[in-house]
C-alpha cells in the first residue's frame, strides 16, 4: 500500500469509498506521522488522537453503510483561532492559557457534519498577528521546504504557518485556516500549497477568535486546487449566528475546477509591478498570463490607482479593530491570571504578561489611531481610501475583467530569525503588499504554486475574483496548477 499521508485529499476520498483503506488507518498513518515530524516542524500546538480515533472508527461505521458525508473520515488540521469544543483553543497566545470552549466554531461543525476527522490544533502567529508565524507563544513553525544546499530552517509564512506547513508535510490531508491580510495566501505560497481566502461572508467568522472582524475571513489550505475546493464546499455558507454571513447557496466549487478559463478575460494590474521586484517573481507572473492566454483567456492591462495606499490603511484598520477585540482579554473569566494589588492592577499585569510584543505593537498602534484626537486624522481617512480600493476592483470587473493575476508574494520564504525583518517591523508588513488589497475590498483570492525560485523554494501567484465568484479562481488556478506541471512537495529531512 502506498503511503496514505501522501494521497490527495480527492484521492483519499475515492479510497475510502472504495474501501482500499479505512478511515481508522488514515487517521493512524498521519497521527505516526506527526510524531515523528512535529518535533522539528512545530506545526502542531496540540494533538488529539483519541478524539480522532474515535471520529475515525465512527466515520468506518458510516461507511460501511454507505451512508458517508462528502468528507467522511478525512483527516484534517484545525488552525488555533477556531474554536473547538473541549480542546486547546489559545490563538497561540499566553494570554488564553488553558482555554478550552464549551463551543465549537460553525466552520469546524460544518466540517464534523460532512465526517471530517480533527488530528489536532495547529501553530500560528499569536493572535493571526504576523507574516512568518514567528510571534507564537508555541515557538516558530518550520518550513518544510530548505534552500539547496542549505541546512538553514525558513518561516512558512503567517500567520497561518502551521496550516501550510502540516499540509506541506503530509501531516493532515487539509488544513483550516484564516486570512486578515494574506494569512491563507502567504503561507500557502512559501509552502508549495494552494490557499484560497474566500470572499467576505462566505464562511461564517462565528466560534473564530477574532482580530480585525471586517477583514477576518476563514478558509481552507490543501495541496491542490481540487482538494480546497472540496474544503470549502464544506467550510461555506449561512449561519444566522453571525451578521455579516451572506445568505447564498453555496455552490459544489469541485465541479468548477475543470472548467477551464476559454473566454475570460484576466486583468494584470500595472500598480503591482513594485520596484525591485526579484526578475524571478516577474518571470513567473508572465509565465502564469502565457499559461492562461494558451488556455483561451484574454489578458488585459488594468489600473488600480489606489493600490500604494493599501497596506498603511491596512495597518490603521486592522490594529484598529484588534485593540477593540482584544481589550475582553483582562484575566477575569478565563485565561491567563496575574495577581495585582487591585482590579486595574490585575488588568494591567495580565495583559502585559499575556501578549506577545507584535500583538502589544498593534493594540498600541490600533489604540492611537482610534484616539480622540486622531480618530478622523487615521481611522475616518483609512476607511475611505478603503472604499476607494474597493471601487478600483468594481471598476475593473464593470470593465470586462473576470478575474486578476498578480503574484502572491514578493519573494520566497526567508529565513528563521532574520534579522533584517526581526529589527524592522514595517520590512515584515510589506510581505503582504500583493494581499492586503483583496481583504480591504473583501474580495476572494487564491495562491496557487507555480513555480520555484533558484534555491529550488516554491513560488505562487495570486489570482482576485468577483465577489462570490470563487469558481472562477478555482477554475482559473486550475490551469495554472496543470501547466506547471511541477512536484511541490519537500524533500523530507525531518
Amino acid at each position: 500500500m502506498t503511503d496514505l499521508t501522501k494521497l490527495s485529499l480527492a484521492d483519499a476520498r475515492k479510497g475510502l469509498e472504495a474501501k482500499s483503506f479505512t478511515a481508522t488507518e488514515l487517521t493512524g498513518a498521519y497521527l505516526s506521522a506527526i510524531e515523528k515530524a512535529n518535533p522539528s516542524l512545530n506545526a502542531y500546538v496540540a494533538v488529539t488522537p483519541e478524539q480522532a480515533l474515535d471520529m475515525a472508527k465512527a466515520s468506518d461505521e458510516k461507511l460501511a453503510k454507505g451512508q458517508g458525508g462528502p468528507l467522511e473520515g478525512i483527516p484534517l488540521g484545525i488552525k488555533d483561532l477556531f474554536g473547538t469544543k473541549g480542546v486547546h483553543t489559545q490563538a497561540a497566545s499566553h494570554i488564553l492559557d488553558g482555554f478550552k470552549p464549551e463551543y465549537e466554531s460553525t466552520v469546524t461543525s460544518n466540517l464534523w457534519r460532512d465526517g471530517a476527522v480533527m488530528l489536532g490544533k495547529l501553530n500560528m502567529d499569536e493572535f493571526a498577528m504576523g507574516s512568518s508565524n514567528e510571534t507564537s507563544y508555541y515557538g516558530p513553525v518550520v518550513n518544510p521546504f530548505r534552500a539547496e544546499g542549505s541546512n538553514a530552517n525558513l518561516v512558512p509564512g503567517g500567520s497561518s504557518g502551521g496550516s501550510a506547513a502540516a499540509v506541506s508535510a503530509w501531516l493532515c490531508a487539509g488544513a483550516t485556516a484564516t486570512d486578515t491580510g494574506g494569512s491563507i495566501r502567504q503561507p500557502a505560497a512559501f509552502t508549495g500549497t494552494v490557499g484560497i481566502k474566500p470572499t467576505y461572508g462566505r464562511c461564517s467568522r462565528w466560534g473564530v477568535v477574532a482580530f480585525a472582524s471586517s477583514l477576518d475571513q476563514a478558509g481552507p489550505i490543501a495541496r491542490t486546487v481540487e482538494d480546497a475546493a472540496l474544503m470549502m464546499t464544506s467550510m461555506s455558507g449561512y449561519d444566522v449566528k453571525d451578521s455579516t454571513s451572506v445568505d447564498l447557496a453555496v455552490p459544489d466549487f469541485a465541479a468548477a475546477v475543470e472548467r477551464g478559463v476559454k473566454g475570460l478575460t484576466i486583468g494584470v494590474p500595472r500598480e503591482y509591478r513594485m520596484d525591485g521586484m526579484p526578475a524571478e517573481i516577474e518571470k513567473l507572473w508572465s509565465q502564469g498570463l502565457e499559461w492562461l492566454k494558451a488556455e483561451g483567456a484574454t489578458v488585459k492591462d488594468i489600473s488600480l490607482p489606489h493600490t500604494k495606499y493599501a497596506l498603511p490603511a491596512y495597518y490603521i484598520v486592522a490594529p484598529a479593530e484588534a485593540s477593540s477585540n482584544l481589550a475582553r482579554y483582562d484575566g477575569v473569566k478565563y485565561g491567563l491570571r496575574v495577581s495585582g494589588k487591585d482590579i486595574t492592577d490585575m488588568y494591567e499585569l495580565t495583559r502585559a504578561a499575556g501578549f506577545g510584543r507584535e500583538v502589544k505593537r498593534r493594540i498600541m498602534i490600533g489604540t492611537y489611531v482610534l484616539s480622540a484626537g486622531y480618530f478622523d486624522a487615521y481611522y475616518v481617512k483609512a476607511q475611505k481610501v478603503r472604499t476607494l480600493i474597493k471601487k478600483d476592483f468594481e471598476d475593473a470587473f464593470h470593465g470586462g475583467v473576470d478575474a486578476v493575476l498578480t503574484p502572491a508574494t514578493p519573494s520566497a520564504a526567508f529565513g528563521v530569525g532574520d534579522e533584517a525583518l526581526a529589527a524592522d517591523p514595517v520590512a515584515m508588513y510589506l510581505n503582504d503588499i500583493f494581499t492586503v488589497t483583496v481583504n480591504m475590498a473583501g474580495l476572494p483570492g487564491i495562491a496557487v504554486p507555480a513555480g520555484k525560485d533558484g534555491k529550488g523554494l516554491p513560488l505562487g501567484l495570486q489570482l482576485i475574483g468577483k465577489p462570490f465568484d470563487e469558481e472562477t479562481l478555482f477554475a482559473a488556478a486550475r490551469v495554472i496548477e496543470k501547466s506547471a506541471d511541477m512536484d511541490f512537495s519537500p524533500k523530507q529531512w525531518w
